[in-house]
């Protein structure tokens, strides 16, 4: 999987990208994060990417020009998608990231300040995907949501893809408590069934807590899973 990142900030990306799974799967040339940085493609002479706003109002827009010239640069495989990072996309969820995953290259817009030029919109015709009702400085910790959460679906980036199948929302139900040593901690200890070595009877248990945890923490969630099922 490749990914293409539109930033201003390559450093975000790079930085992040850098650490834990996310780089053992870069080495393992599983995947590719590459910054690509639209001040690169200016034509302003003091390399500017943004100005004011047309009509007035406060802050500064990101210019068409660079952003369209820093995209028309990336070479395009022939299964690419293209999203833009913006409070105005649809949100993001488990499921659009198990469409995106079938894509060998996505293309990523980050945007700053006051937002686009409408015209990048209309000129590249992206996706827009959002990851929740609230705004960022920037698109970059958006963009590297999808990043990790798409990279954890390929085969190969988690040390087991079963890790990955009992994620939350993997099955439509928040993930079960999950314990490690020692056995009683603070007056609290492990319940019992995760002990006996009984492996029906853990994953029936462990069934149990996903569905009571989906019905106290995501009613909403709850509801569409019983309606599927």
């Amino acid at each position: 999987m490749q990914f293409e990142v539109l930033t201003l900030f390559p450093e975000i990306i790079e930085s992040y990208c850098n650490c834990s799974i996310l780089k053992r799967a870069r080495n393992g040339n599983i995947i590719s994060v590459n910054s690509i940085n639209p001040r690169d493609y200016t034509l302003d002479k003091h390399n500017k990417v943004d100005d004011t706003p047309y009509g007035g109002g406060a802050g500064m827009v990101l210019m068409a020009q660079p952003y369209v010239d820093a995209y028309e640069s990336i070479k395009k495989t022939e299964n690419t998608c293209t999203l833009m990072m913006t409070p105005q996309g649809e949100p993001f969820s488990n499921s659009i990231a198990k469409e995106l995953v079938k894509f060998d290259q996505i293309i990523i817009l980050c945007g700053h300040y006051e937002g686009y030029d409408e015209r990048i919109r209309e000129i590249i015709k992206p996706r827009e995907i959002s990851v929740g009702d609230f705004v960022l400085t920037g698109g970059e910790i958006p963009a590297l949501c999808i990043i990790d959460c798409i990279s954890r679906k390929i085969d190969g980036v988690l040390g087991k893809i079963e890790s990955a199948d009992e994620d939350s929302f993997e099955n439509g139900l928040l993930e079960y408590p999950q314990y490690t040593k020692p056995r009683e901690y603070r007056g609290l200890e492990v319940p019992e069934v995760l002990l006996n070595g009984n492996h029906k009877e853990i994953k029936d248990y462990r069934y149990n807590q996903m569905i009571e945890r989906t019905k106290v923490k995501r009613p909403d969630l709850y509801e569409k899973y019983k309606q599927s099922h």
